[in-house]
């Protein structure tokens, strides 16, 4: 009985799983001082993607998944204007949405045989926001309140006789992905993976909806979002209509500003419409970096990267992505008015430049 009895024992324990012991990095080292602007972000285990009471939930942020992350310093805002401007100062960057149209480059986003348009609309620009006079029955079709305008860039954002005159402590945007990894290479910084920027944006609740909880009456009081009926009109209860200086609103638990609303940021992920489906049949994801690959279900065509946070146009009829979990993509070359970035800094990368 005693021989059966300790079978049966040793049966059970080979039949449970194994809990994976993970070591993160928690702490700041010795010798390492906190970057100028930046917040430490501890790390820890959350779960990525939509929690389960989210009623705007969309089936790319799903299924959740176990994640850790070591920790990492990250800004405490967006990147603003002033600060861009100075990378710019040092290094006579030209953002993509100044440069020349390149033809052979963009048509490979796009279905062979595509015609390449006039001369006249390949000119240097950006997509810019406009509303519509009307309501609008189908908010699927983006054309509809999103206008290529030739001349928009970081310096003129709303297009044309635009400009960040004053507005130093506003976001950067029309910022392209590359554009933003170029300002990093400059700052000795780097992109946020999804996973990091997800978990920092979550700061230790569990299951909230959003930064502070799930309360969504206080949501004009913590971030910059669409008051009213999207593309229409904006009562600008929140106190801006369109972009706001960064720490306008409240910080979450880690002591970071616009982790909902204000402008959608940049992450270093590839956009696949698959890759939580794989990684949620493994148990915990230490330090992902998201997809080896780029993989749109409805644009196949299209090499994208994940964007996070949401921006001044989310609202709640439309696609409420000032949510945690909300996601997006946009492509390499892309610029947009609601489009900006901040970045991160890791140890190693820290020791590598003392």
């Amino acid at each position: 009985m005693g021989c059966k009895e300790k079978t049966n024992q040793i049966k059970k324990a080979q039949s449970e799983p194994v809990k994976k012991q993970i070591t993160l990095l928690k702490e700041v080292p010795a010798g390492i001082e906190r970057p100028a602007g930046m917040a430490w972000i501890p790390g820890g285990e959350f779960t990525q993607g939509a929690v389960a009471t989210d009623q705007h939930a969309m089936s790319h942020e799903k299924p959740a998944h176990k994640v850790a992350v070591d920790g990492f310093f990250m800004d405490i805002h967006e990147v603003t204007n002033a600060e861009f401007s100075d990378f710019v100062a040092a290094t006579g960057y030209l953002t993509i949405a100044e440069r020349e149209i390149d033809w052979e480059e963009m048509k490979k986003q796009l279905p062979e045989g595509t015609p390449k348009p006039h001369d006249s609309i390949m000119q240097p620009g950006s997509l810019v926001f406009k509303k519509t006079k009307e309501s609008v029955p189908n908010l699927y079709d983006f054309s509809q309140w999103w206008k290529w305008t030739i001349g928009a860039n970081w310096k003129m954002p709303n297009g044309p006789g635009s400009s960040i005159k004053g507005k130093d402590q506003d976001p950067v945007v029309h910022i392209a992905y590359h554009d933003a990894v170029a300002y990093c290479e400059w700052a000795g910084r780097r992109l946020p993976t999804e996973a990091e920027w997800e978990y920092a944006a979550r700061a230790g609740q569990e299951d909230g909806l959003y930064f502070w909880g799930s309360d969504e009456s206080v949501l004009s009081q913590m971030a910059n979002t669409w008051n009213g009926e999207f593309p229409v009109t904006n009562n600008s209860s929140d106190g801006f209509e369109r972009r706001a200086p960064v720490k306008s609103y409240p910080p979450n638990k880690f002591g970071l500003y616009d982790m909902a609303g204000n402008v959608w940021e940049w992450t270093s992920d590839w956009y696949n419409t698959s890759y939580y489906d794989q990684v949620s049949k493994t148990e915990i994801t230490v330090n992902p970096l998201g997809a080896t690959t780029a993989y749109n279900a409805t644009n196949p065509y299209a090499k994208e990267k994940v964007m996070k946070g949401g921006s001044f146009l989310c609202n709640a009829s439309y696609c409420a992505s000032y949510r945690i979990s909300s996601r997006m993509a946009s492509s390499l070359d892309s610029s947009l008015e609601h489009l900006g970035f901040r970045t991160v800094a890791t140890i190693e990368m820290l020791n590598t430049q003392q």
